[in-house]
């Protein structure tokens, strides 16, 4: 009952969507440290987690182990793109990989794609990692989370969201 009682509370905390939610999902084309590019239209039809990280964000590393269990549980049913920028290059983003059992594509962004999804300006120019953003199977954010801030980040929380997006 008490297992119900959370699974319950963190699924209508992750209901509130996000500030850079319910919008059609910004398109992009990045390359991997194979030079294999990756678009968000590749995964149509499924549930597709894009993670804006950093390979020295103590968040990101724990988000990481996170989004390795949901990739266990969920299968063929998720795709998952992590996303990083400068400092981190094609060499920190393997080590980071192989250290945390990542299957999923680690891509490299310059900034264009980062400023598109967290909507950067001038007025707005901060990015904190990580960055979660929850796409359906329709190319839409559903919902996004800041992890520095967002404690609700947990493998039940968001399975709980993407069982509401697979049905």
């Amino acid at each position: 009952m008490k297992l119900l009682m959370v699974t319950i509370a963190a699924a209508l905390t992750l209901a509130a969507a996000g500030d850079f939610s319910n919008r059609r999902a910004p398109g992009f084309s990045l390359s991997d440290s194979h030079y294999q590019q990756h678009d968000p239209q590749d995964y149509r039809g499924k549930v597709l987690i894009v993670d804006i990280m950093a390979t020295g964000c103590p968040t990101c590393i724990h988000l990481a182990d996170i989004l390795v269990q949901l990739k266990a549980k969920y299968g063929n049913k998720l795709a998952i793109i992590s996303v990083l920028t400068a400092p981190d290059n094609f060499e920190t983003g393997d080590r980071f990989a192989a250290a945390h059992g990542i299957t999923w594509p680690i891509v490299f962004d310059s900034g264009q794609m980062i400023a598109s999804y967290l909507k950067v300006t001038p007025a707005n120019p901060q990015v904190h990692f990580p960055h979660l953003f929850l796409i359906d199977g329709d190319g839409t954010i559903r919902n996004d989370f800041e992890g520095a801030e967002d404690k609700a980040l947990t493998v039940e929380a968001l399975s709980a969201e993407i069982e509401r997006l697979i049905k």
